[in-house]
């Protein structure tokens, strides 16, 4: 074969033929390439995208990043329908086989001990965002004769201020009480940063950003009960994504054997 190795993810061979995966970045078909106990699953892409040189410049492009990714994440939730995969960050690259075999021997200590810590896992992604009221628009100005008091001015900033930091109050403990509730049903929980909501375009204030390992066969329950929990805080929205291969709970163990152009 010509061209570079990308590599998905790396899991272990199945008893049963993984499912059909979808075309995969650059629309090249996904391949399992065994080695030993492992099998990397691996796509071929062009130097001119993928070398050194050309992703520096590729991941400036948030349009080709976007496709890439979307390409890179139905490969790994195809696997994840079927088996444990133990994804690789995007564009993970090798010059050949024997570069991704040669990353495999390297790694494969490190792989073997977070597969089988991930074994029969999924990821479940919960959000809790406080409903804030939009900002409303400054009132006209009084007409003359008629001017606001200052002291009915500050009443109203008081009212205001109040009433937000309540609704803050109601949601920490709303979002504590939820993570303390999913956690105790969970093999594992990452909380991380909260959203910008200007980045990610959603509505509200994210108190809570979250992920859960939990096992395939408690996967329904624990998604029943994030489903119970939704109305029991007025003013809070609550997301619920997965099930997904298992990004958060990867480990560092392949830092360094999945940065973008490893192996070039």
């Amino acid at each position: 074969m010509t061209g570079l190795r990308y590599v998905y993810a790396v899991c272990r061979p199945g008893d049963a033929p993984l499912p059909a995966l979808p075309a995969g970045v650059a629309g090249d078909p996904p391949r399992l390439l065994n080695h030993h106990d492992l099998v990397a699953v691996v796509g071929q892409v062009s130097e001119d995208d993928f070398s050194e040189e050309a992703l520096r410049a590729r991941l400036e492009d948030l349009d080709w990043l976007a496709g890439t990714a979307r390409a890179h994440q139905e490969v790994v939730a195809a696997l994840t329908t079927a088996t444990t995969p133990l994804p690789l960050r995007l564009a993970t690259v090798f010059r050949d086989d024997d570069g991704v075999r040669a990353m495999m021997e390297e790694r494969a200590e490190a792989f073997r001990r977070t597969l089988d810590r991930l074994d029969g896992r999924v990821e479940w992604g919960v959000k809790v965002y406080a409903e804030t009221e939009p900002e409303r628009p400054a009132a006209p100005a009084e007409p003359a004769g008629k001017p606001a008091t200052g002291r009915d001015y500050l009443r109203q900033r008081r009212m205001r201020t109040r009433a937000k930091e309540d609704l803050w109050s109601r949601a920490e403990q709303f979002a504590t009480r939820l993570h303390g509730t999913l956690s105790s049903r969970a093999d594992d929980a990452r909380l991380h940063a909260p959203q910008n909501p200007g980045l990610s375009g959603a509505s509200g204030q994210n108190v809570l950003n979250a992920a859960y390992l939990v096992r395939r066969e408690v996967s329904e329950e624990f998604v029943d009960l994030v489903d119970r929990t939704k109305d029991d805080g007025p003013g809070m929205r609550v997301e619920l994504t997965g099930p997904w291969a298992a990004y958060s709970f990867a480990g560092d163990e392949t830092a360094d054997a999945d940065t973008p152009g490893e192996g070039l």
